[in-house]
């Protein structure tokens, strides 16, 4: 059975958007769970030894946004390069696609901040073809723990990447300044949200006793390169070419030592 369907498709390709309920398997989920601890230790350790409470977006007991470990795990390799991976992401992107970025995305109990509204291609500096980001929570999400909030694009008035503007304070990239709340993602635990690197969405406070864990995977339709067009502008690591598979799980090397932030 697909794990995407015609009108979960369709969506995406009119609004930007899909959710794919429950479709990780519980190894998947709980491995991913087990992950967490160890990479907001290090990232701890890190801000310990800048003497800041403050590194980039990552703000201490309240919000974590760490990038690229996977590296260091064959848990998060394993997920990255899975079979439900290669169903999402070709669906929505095509015969081609490339490992972009991976990051795990963490509200803190009771002081989880909220994020404002941005594109993900809004912290790219210079036009490319959009791709594709995989929102997995972790914990079962709603309007009480800081879920995700989503624009579609027939409310947004755009599918275009617009120029943000960093808000002071926060760090954070801000590319849309209307009334529109957005819709709220209430999914459980396991489901992945889909959407396009060119919508907007934004996410609330966590207001709950317990952490709001997130990983969110990222792969593009194809290289995408910095703006000198000298290098890539992140990971461009092949996962499918040209409608075949070329990473699968245990295939990518894993450097399990020398971890840091």
């Amino acid at each position: 059975m697909s794990v995407v369907t015609p009108e979960q498709l369709r969506q995406f390709h009119e609004e930007g958007y899909m959710i794919l309920e429950a479709v990780m398997s519980q190894d998947q989920l709980e491995g991913l769970r087990a992950e967490t601890d160890r990479y907001i230790g290090m990232l701890h350790r890190e801000m310990d030894a800048q003497g800041t409470d403050v590194i980039g977006i990552n703000h201490r007991n309240s919000r974590y946004f760490v990038h690229n470990k996977h590296q260091h795990s064959r848990i998060l390799t394993d997920f990255l390069f899975s079979d439900l991976m290669y169903e999402v992401s070709t669906a929505a992107l095509g015969d081609n696609v490339y490992l972009f970025h991976e990051q795990y995305v963490i509200k803190a109990a009771e002081k989880g901040s909220k994020f404002s509204w941005h594109q993900d291609s809004g912290y790219v500096s210079h036009d490319h073809k959009a791709y594709l980001t995989c929102w997995c929570p972790l914990d079962d999400v709603n309007e009480e723990n800081g879920t995700v909030y989503v624009l579609p694009y027939s409310r947004a008035g755009t599918r275009e990447r617009i120029e943000h503007v960093k808000e002071e304070g926060s760090n954070d990239l801000v590319g849309y300044f209307g009334d529109d709340p957005g819709v709220p993602v209430i999914c459980p635990a396991g489901s992945v949200v889909a959407f396009s690197s060119k919508l907007f969405h934004r996410s609330g406070f966590n207001r709950t006793n317990k952490m709001r864990r997130v990983y969110l995977p990222q792969y593009s339709p194809e290289v995408i390169m910095n703006k000198e067009g000298t290098a890539p502008w992140a990971f461009d690591i092949p996962f499918v070419k040209d409608g075949k598979r070329v990473a699968y799980p245990g295939t990518y090397a894993v450097k399990e030592d020398a971890v840091t932030v």
